[in-house]
């Protein structure tokens, strides 16, 4: 609290205290009621408990949607940028099993860089995809009630994520799916998909490769933007450095 803030609290004490004085000076009896009344003040005052420090409903709804809206926009913008995906291990795509199995076998025959290439594809079209989810989770935070926002404030460090997580999915994949559809085709994945898939038809015994690459990338995708969601919305609830409003440090500074 800065030395201006601290002064204003002082004199609201101050004038609470006076006022009260006034009132059993001068009005002398009291019904059993206000007396209650007028100890609870004094309770809060002793307390340090000024009026108007307490966080108001309106105050945690606001807060907590800023939050929410801070940490989407970090998260998109990490994400959404060349190797935003590729380049961080916790959250790269691999190939799908099948076509990672098929890399091991058939690696020592020349194959293997076509599918090193497929990967980095993969991962160019998650990137491509993820500014999608901006204006999505910014209309679900839009929709949030007010029971939603209570339950949220209180609840774990990854509360509001994993709320995200189980309202958006369907809405959010369905939004990002034919946005990697398009950029699967723009980063050359299906063609080299369809390079792969056609060397190993040449190939005597070899397994068949047919996978939904878009199902696959825009499951990985959403799951790498959770991942960090849930980091983001830890980190302001706990960490001070994070909070970069104003609103941020009151809401989640009192908690």
């Amino acid at each position: 609290m800065n030395s201006r803030t601290q002064q204003v609290a002082c004199r609201w004490k101050t004038f609470r205290v006076a006022t009260l004085l006034v009132v059993v000076l001068f009005l002398g009896a009291c019904t059993e009621t206000e007396w209650q009344q007028v100890g609870q003040v004094f309770d809060q005052i002793n307390n340090g408990t000024q009026a108007g420090s307490a966080l108001s409903l309106s105050e945690i709804n606001a807060g907590l949607k800023e939050a929410l809206r801070v940490g989407t926009g970090r998260v998109v913008g990490q994400l959404g940028k060349t190797d935003g995906f590729n380049a961080d291990p916790a959250i790269r795509i691999p190939l799908p099993d099948k076509l990672a199995a098929a890399r091991n076998m058939f690696g020592q025959v020349g194959l293997g860089g076509l599918f090193e290439d497929l990967e980095l594809r993969l991962n160019r079209a998650a990137e491509a995809a993820t500014p999608k989810a901006k204006a999505l989770f910014w209309q679900a935070i839009r929709e949030m009630t007010i029971q939603d926002v209570q339950t949220l404030f209180n609840g774990p460090d990854d509360a509001a994520t994993r709320y995200f997580e189980r309202k958006m999915t369907p809405e959010l994949a369905a939004a990002m799916r034919p946005v990697v559809d398009q950029s699967l085709n723009e980063v050359g994945a299906v063609r080299v998909y369809n390079q792969a898939a056609a060397q190993l038809n040449a190939i005597p015994y070899a397994p068949e490769i047919k996978a939904d690459l878009t199902g696959y990338v825009v499951e990985k995708g959403m799951a790498g933007i959770f991942h960090y969601l849930a980091q983001e919305e830890a980190a302001i609830r706990k960490n001070p450095a994070k909070r970069t409003t104003e609103l941020l440090q009151r809401v989640f500074g009192a908690r």
